[in-house]
């Protein structure tokens, strides 16, 4: 794989952040929240290519988490503190219950995980 590699998947990630804010204000809740998870997901996954060379396979946001730890331990606060973990839980169950569960978001906890993402997961997660 390559730096265009890299690329894409940063672009991929930001391209669904975008999508979140744009769902949020058409009151997609539902939607807003897998684009986060899938912002969240694609640019630890570029994070790690970039230090690493490579990122595993996997959904797991906190797994991801994990093995950028590795590399910038302050990333770790993500899933050491725990009002971080819960947004980072519920970030995570967005992926399945998107996909395999009949469950529904209000707008008021959609919004209030938006502002995890933009004020805490993304500044972190940026500094690596």
């Amino acid at each position: 794989m390559s730096f265009r590699f890299a690329e894409v998947l940063k672009k991929r990630a930001h391209a669904f952040l975008r999508n979140a804010e744009r769902l949020l204000e058409e009151g997609e809740w539902d939607l807003a929240m897998f684009s986060m998870e899938q912002y969240c997901q694609l640019i630890l996954k570029y994070k790690l290519f970039v230090k690493r060379g490579s990122y595993p396979y996997t959904h797991s946001i906190r797994r991801l988490i994990r093995e950028l730890g590795e590399i910038s331990p302050k990333v770790l606060n993500l899933i050491n503190d725990i009002k971080n973990l819960h947004y980072i839980a519920r970030i995570e169950e967005a992926y399945i219950t998107s996909r395999y569960a009949p469950y529904t978001y209000e707008e008021r906890e959609v919004r209030d995980i938006y502002r995890f993402v933009k004020e805490v997961f993304k500044p972190l997660v940026e500094e690596v």
